[in-house]
């Protein structure tokens, strides 16, 4: 049977924006971060997926991979992503390659979405619920700056929220605990409370003990889930974490194709995984990733 939907071209669009004033501008006044790729097929369908990489090494991914990708079906999002994975083992695998194939892969569902008048939950077995509890994010303050960022995001209707990086961790345990506190009197008992500590930052400083110890803290506050406490690479630290946390843990943002969750679902290293579809390889590795997850009873929370 002739597939008129195959791959013509796909193009990098990079996303500009102005740090945040409490955001390390690490990479100049203008950051380039994030890349859109547009795929266009040969029946003129096009469509965006997302890329957390910046645009010069998508391009060069892109490059690298259009000898596969041309011609191939815009209508099988799950194989021809595979196909771009299975030829890349040796170049890029799991970095900016992986990160790109992630975008063509998003596009690719839309595009089928598209063909068949269908939305993705359908095309992708179904939907077991339709309500999800949205939560802000937002960067920490200082404790007396804090209430008011929380109390604008509560008055729009939020009643979970993340707060994180910014002081905490970074300075002392009487600021770590000042910020929590004045979170959660700023938002009530009656909300959700998450605190992500940033491990993931470079050079971070703590170990299992210091995560431990403001875990506990976390607790005495009604926090959630204390997320990326340790650096992303510290499996074993994660372990002991989750197993002796009295909040719950949460991690993995950093991991990219679904064969690097495989230990960390195995040895239950976190209580919420977070998979980014931006960089795990696109909904068809993250709803692999989900799947497993779910079988070893650990909830995921795709990180955005």
């Amino acid at each position: 049977m002739k597939n008129e939907h195959t791959i013509k071209s796909i193009r990098a669009i990079p996303l500009y924006g102005i740090p945040y004033t409490d955001w390390p501008a690490r990479f100049g006044s203008r950051e380039q971060t994030r890349t859109l790729v547009e795929v266009v097929t040969n029946s003129g369908i096009a469509s965006l997926g997302s890329v957390y990489t910046s645009a010069p090494l998508v391009e060069a991914s892109l490059q690298l991979l259009r000898p596969f990708y041309e011609g191939a079906s815009a209508i099988d999002p799950l194989v021809t992503a595979e196909m771009l994975h299975q030829n890349t083992f040796w170049q890029g695998r799991g970095g900016s390659v992986t990160h790109t194939i992630s975008g063509i892969d998003m596009a690719l569902w839309d595009i089928l979405g598209k063909v068949t008048g269908q939305p993705i939950w359908r095309l992708l077995g179904g939907r077991f619920r339709d309500r999800v509890k949205p939560y802000a994010s937002m960067l920490m303050e200082e404790p007396e700056k804090m209430a008011a960022k929380l109390q604008a995001a509560h008055g729009r209707g939020f009643r979970a929220f993340k707060i994180g990086w910014g002081p905490f961790g970074r300075r002392d345990a009487k600021t770590d605990e000042a910020i929590v506190r004045a979170a959660r009197e700023a938002i009530g008992e009656d909300c959700e409370l998450m605190v992500d500590a940033g491990g993931s930052d470079a050079y971070w400083p703590h170990g299992y003990k210091w995560a431990l110890d403001k875990a506990k803290m976390l607790a005495d506050y009604g926090v959630v889930w204390f997320e990326e406490p340790l650096r992303p690479d510290d499996l074993d630290g994660f372990v002991e974490l989750t197993r002796h946390s009295p909040v719950k843990i949460a991690g993995c943002e950093c991991l990219t194709r679904r064969q690097s969750f495989l230990p960390w679902i195995e040895r239950r290293a976190v209580d919420y995984i977070q998979p980014d579809v931006t960089k795990v390889g696109g909904l068809s590795e993250q709803h692999r990733i989900g799947q497993y997850a779910d079988d070893h009873s650990i909830m995921v929370v795709p990180h955005g």
